[in-house]
């Protein structure tokens, strides 16, 4: 079970990372797929042999889809959706469902309101006011918060029922999907031939068993799958949620506006871009992601207080971060320093060469085409090399399994797969197969390249499916421009962006 060593890293990016360590007699087994949950999912099981952890993938997957039939908010057929619609009516319900209701009247009493399952009416007004380009007027806003804030249900835990008492809109957003990983990891884990197992879906983790997983902070401020992290993080049986207003909300009269919503008050929250929680309970670490994004800092801190083994990092738009005080406990130093590198190298350089503009970098946006249903991701290459078509950076190689690699012929061809390993990833959850990467405009040494024209490769090709590539030049004279690329089969679209940097959006 040579081929099962952590050797082998994931489909998800590529980034500096210390070796896991493995016992012989343990195989690491690393899946990525999409469309789960909403998102992408990556997947690591510990186990005593392959043949039990593809078992284990399935028993995995199959918990999920039958936890997602029933508290499912997007689902019309799911149980929860199915009893949206019996308003007024006293119903029997199942012990998945009961239990997230029950979490969330407790943790709407928790947080003060902050958590509302009722905030999709407060998020309904903002995709409204999205496609009409008008701010909604004080009177819709108030509406909203007073639908948001009566009460929705009555839950009888004697007979295990839920009577609906409105007919306000509902999702369970904020922590349903901790719920359900949760709950997988716990039937993957009841095989004793499995030690242990890691789930990330979309940048919420959990890692149960016999295993430390190094995690990465996605840095709100410059979130492509392979920018610098904000920090690392090395986590044993703890869940890490990740909630912030970088990846998903609204665009109203040029101003961005958060998916993440006040129901106190029926205005997004502003003020937090990101909130991470590490806690042994998957549930309280997704509500309190959620909830220290609405909160100020000084109510999250008190909160955080309160509830025991709670870790957190907030980061406010200012730049200003607030950490809990263990949190350093749990962080650990990147494998290398490059900036210290560069810093070094560019000291001695030939003031000849005009290098590459240090303020500006190259966005690389693209999306892998969706497929019905559960998906594998293709294995991915993307690099940059220069008018020679000499190899300058790689920016990404997804895979699970190296012997698929050649069917990456460009990339292959370069031989350039040298020792890779991968961390996961804890970020705001991103849409089903969209990605972005970020040049910096250094070459694989650390150095800043000089300015000219390069060439951008995003090379794809999916396991018995097609082989794709797409090449782009661009001139990088230090004048911004964006350019839209020609999608393909497995890449539905891309485009680039050489612009300054921090001009998220």
């Amino acid at each position: 079970m040579n081929a099962l060593k952590i050797g082998l890293a994931s489909m998800a990016s590529v980034v500096a990372s210390p070796y896991q360590a493995i016992p012989e007699v343990q195989g690491l087994f690393v899946s990525h797929l999409e469309n789960i949950l909403g998102t992408s999912f990556d997947l690591k099981i510990v186990a005593r042999s392959y043949a039990v952890a593809r078992q284990t993938e399935k028993v995995i997957l199959a918990e999920i889809e039958r936890l997602n039939n029933i508290i499912s908010s997007y689902l019309p057929t799911s149980e929860f959706s199915r009893w949206w619609i019996s308003a007024q009516q006293t119903t029997p319900v199942s012990e998945d469902l009961w239990a997230v209701l029950n979490e969330f009247t407790e943790w709407h009493q928790q947080t003060n309101g902050a958590l509302n399952a009722a905030a999709e009416v407060i998020n309904q007004l903002w995709q409204k006011a999205a496609q009409t380009q008008t701010l909604p007027s004080e009177a819709e806003r108030l509406n909203a918060v007073l639908a948001a804030n009566q009460p929705h249900w009555n839950l009888d835990p004697t007979h295990q029922t839920a009577t609906r008492l409105s007919q306000t809109p509902l999702r369970l957003h904020t922590f349903a999907k901790s719920y359900i990983l949760d709950r997988a990891a716990e039937a993957a884990l009841k095989n004793a031939d499995v030690d242990a197992v890691v789930l990330n879906s979309g940048g919420d983790l959990v890692i149960r068993g016999n295993w430390t997983e190094t995690v990465a902070i996605t840095d709100p401020k410059t979130h492509a799958e392979n920018a610098t992290a904000l920090t690392w993080l090395n986590v044993s049986n703890r869940a890490v949620a990740t909630s912030g207003n970088y990846r998903r909300g609204v665009w109203v009269n040029n101003s961005w506006y958060s998916h993440i919503v006040d129901p106190r008050t029926g205005v997004p929250a502003q003020d937090i871009i990101s909130a991470t929680v590490v806690h042994p309970n998957a549930v309280t670490a997704g509500a309190l992601a959620t909830a220290f994004n609405v909160l100020t800092p000084a109510e999250s801190i008190k909160l955080a207080a309160s509830i025991p083994q709670t870790d957190y990092l907030i980061v406010t738009k200012e730049g200003q971060s607030f950490t809990s005080p263990d949190w350093n406990d749990l962080a650990t130093p990147p494998a290398s320093n490059p900036s210290v590198k560069t810093a070094q190298i560019l000291s001695v350089s030939s003031i000849k060469d005009k290098l590459w503009n240090a303020n500006q970098e190259l966005l690389v946006s693209f999306e892998l085409s969706r497929f019905e249903g559960r998906s594998h991701r293709p294995f991915v290459a993307v690099w940059i090399e220069d008018q020679n078509h000499v190899p300058v950076r790689q920016l990404a190689i997804w895979y699970n399994k190296p012997r698929w690699l050649p069917e990456l012929r460009t990339w292959y061809t370069m031989q350039r797969n040298s020792g890779l390993n991968a961390a996961s990833i804890a970020g705001a959850t991103r849409s089903a197969g969209a990605y972005s990467l970020v040049w910096d405009g250094k070459d694989d040494q650390g150095q800043y390249v000089k300015q000219g024209k390069y060439t951008i490769n995003i090379e794809a090709a999916r396991e018995h499916g097609t082989y794709q590539l797409i090449r782009q030049e661009m001139d990088f004279n230090g004048k911004p421009k964006q350019q839209t690329l020609n999608g393909n089969t497995e890449i539905a679209a891309a485009a680039l962006d050489y612009r300054e940097k921090g001009s998220n959006r």
